[in-house]
């Protein structure tokens, strides 16, 4: 049995001091292959990352390919809520997190417990989540979505149907917006995209007047105005390969900036600034930082990916009755989104 150490436990990750020479990047894809490990990584995370995953996505499309694989350990490079998924997906698999503590701002504003009251006072309204949830809070829910198929499956459900949307508000009240509904909406949001700064990309845009800006939906309503294209992660990445545009300013996770740059090398992409840095130096100054990172996705590095496959921990469990009610909800969208 694999014993490790109290303080890793403590810790939710393990950092064991490696070999000055080691290749990371050929010793984790040596370790995949012997332990039949699918490797995914969200377009959040670090670039290196990415660089040794088997498979790169946005929520649906890791969702998607952890029911369809084969392997029999998944590592989930993002944060916990995905890995939860994945297990409950795929309950038989071995599920891994390289760092447990990769939490989610988003989820997090969705308390499980407070979220099943709101519900109870609306007994009458379909409910539906973002996928950016627990697995807790999943189990409350009718349907998951994902800000890629957001509109598809609200657009599904009759035009009077009462329905409650949450966590995001930002990405609830631009559905709303789109589709004439008026969804009830939980008050939650992302840390990192409520922070873009409608002015600085504005000014932004008249240093570069050819720029697209492209916009998650996550983001407030201010800044997607400003959008030439507003979508969800892949499909922000899929416009900027098809469009004849050669500069964009991306305003989600700078960690998409990584994949595009790669599919497009003839292209420039500028990250949105947020208002505020929350970067500090080491006497705790604040650092003018011209992009908008996650600090969640990016506690997920090479080095854990390495200890993480190698002790096959940290792993992801899921309640067993809160994995049979979440995954209905999941199956739904996955139904829905065909």
């Amino acid at each position: 049995m694999l014993h490790v150490d109290k303080k890793w436990k403590d810790l939710g990750f393990i950092d064991e001091a490696l070999p000055e020479d080691i290749d990371l990047a050929s010793e984790i894809r040596r370790m995949a292959k012997e332990k039949n490990a699918v490797i995914m990584a969200h377009y959040y995370t670090d670039g290196g990352v990415q660089d040794v995953a088997d498979f790169i996505g946005d929520s649906l499309a890791l969702a998607q390919k952890a029911a369809q694989t084969d392997a029999d350990i998944i590592v989930m490079c993002g944060v916990h809520f995905m890995g939860e998924t994945n297990k409950i997906l795929c309950p038989e698999k071995k599920v891994l997190v390289p760092d447990l503590n990769a939490s989610c701002s988003l989820a997090e504003s969705c308390d499980a417990t407070a979220f099943k009251e709101f519900v109870e006072a609306h007994p009458d309204h379909t409910v539906i989540s973002y996928v950016n949830t627990t697995a807790a809070t999943k189990a409350l829910t009718d349907i998951v979505v994902t800000s890629g198929n957001a509109r598809k499956i609200v657009d599904q459900l009759p035009k009077d149907e009462k329905i409650i949307f949450g966590p995001d508000q930002n990405l609830g009240g631009y559905i709303n917006s789109i589709t004439g509904r008026e969804m009830l909406l939980w008050h939650g949001a992302c840390h990192v995209h409520e922070r873009f700064s409608t002015e600085k990309i504005i000014a932004m845009k008249g240093e570069h007047p050819g720029a697209k800006v492209l916009v998650h939906p996550e983001c407030r309503g201010a800044v997607v105005k400003l959008a030439d294209k507003v979508g969800s992660t892949a499909a922000l990445l899929q416009y900027s390969k098809e469009s004849d545009a050669t500069e964009f300013i991306v305003a989600t996770e700078s960690g998409i900036l990584h994949e595009m740059q790669k599919a497009c090398p003839d292209k420039t992409f500028l990250p949105a600034p947020p208002e505020v840095s929350e970067q500090t130096d080491k006497e705790g100054r604040p650092v003018t930082c011209a992009c908008n990172e996650c600090n969640f996705m990016k506690l997920i590095t090479l080095r854990k990916l390495y200890n993480c496959l190698k002790y096959e921990w940290p792993t992801v469990e899921v309640d067993a009755e809160v994995a049979r009610l979440a995954i209905r909800p999941i199956n739904r969208m996955l139904e829905m989104s065909k």
